[in-house]
């Protein structure tokens, strides 16, 4: 049964053919592991799948949260691989931060209080549940990082919630560690920036990670899309101690 707002999201403009033809036309602004973003014009991006996407649950997500005050881009249409979003203009925390490194330190406590909004949010019961608790499962983005937080003149939007279910906020706030612990950067001022990073969305955030971090660790070795220095680093992680993961 389709939610009551998917008949109304669902636009004929975007069936492949059109879409693919479209495409060709349109310019490529951004790229992530699994999707890539096309600019539609001044107010709008299209957010493609390769290989399709949880496109309907993301967007009655995004729209449930955004009716909660939560900062996330608007939807305004859907298809099986494909969302027309709304365009925000700024730079991705990690961009900010590889620009501005000495804004380590506030930029990561802004991450750890993004997390204390989100899971302040009771999860609505059509929200697959993960790393679930005893009866109080709240709303996990499971894959905040800097890299998904955008820094517009509103203030920051949180934007690619493709992995969200309902569960521990611990397991969300673990997730982020093991994310930004694991990402394969060079440098050892670098490396040295990311221990603060990771320290100051502690700082930021109410809620302990350490009880969730062997789960969530053995969890994302099962992403497809890890490199192999990613996935050797959190096999050590697993197979060693609890707690908050080194640098």
């Amino acid at each position: 049964m389709r939610h009551p707002y998917s008949s109304r999201l669902r636009s004929p403009c975007w069936r492949p053919a059109c879409r693919q033809d479209r495409l060709l036309r349109m310019e490529l602004i951004a790229q992530g592991r699994d999707a890539d973003v096309y600019a539609l014009d001044g107010s709008r991006v299209l957010r493609r799948y390769r290989q399709g996407g949880p496109t309907e649950l993301e967007a009655r997500l995004m729209t449930h949260l955004a009716a909660c005050g939560y900062p996330v881009p608007k939807v305004y249409e859907i298809t099986d691989t494909d969302m027309v979003l709304e365009r925000l203009t700024g730079p991705t925390m990690l961009d900010a931060l590889a620009r501005r490194p000495w804004r380590v330190g506030s930029l990561g406590r802004t991450l750890g209080r993004l997390h204390d909004r989100l899971h302040a949010l009771p999860a609505p019961k059509w929200l697959p549940r993960r790393f679930a608790t005893a009866g109080d499962d709240r709303v996990l983005h499971l894959d905040l990082h800097p890299g998904n937080v955008l820094l517009t003149r509103r203030g920051p939007v949180v934007i690619d919630w493709r992995n969200a279910g309902a569960g521990d906020p611990a397991a969300d706030v673990a997730m982020t560690m093991v994310t930004v612990g694991s990402a394969e950067v060079p440098g050892l001022a670098v490396r040295l920036g990311r221990r603060l990073l990771v320290h100051s969305v502690r700082k930021g955030c109410r809620t302990d990670p350490a009880g969730r971090i062997r789960e969530v660790t053995e969890a994302k070795l099962a992403d497809p899309n890890l490199t192999p220095a990613e996935a050797a680093w959190l096999r050590r992680r697993a197979g060693g101690r609890t707690g908050q993961p080194g640098c």
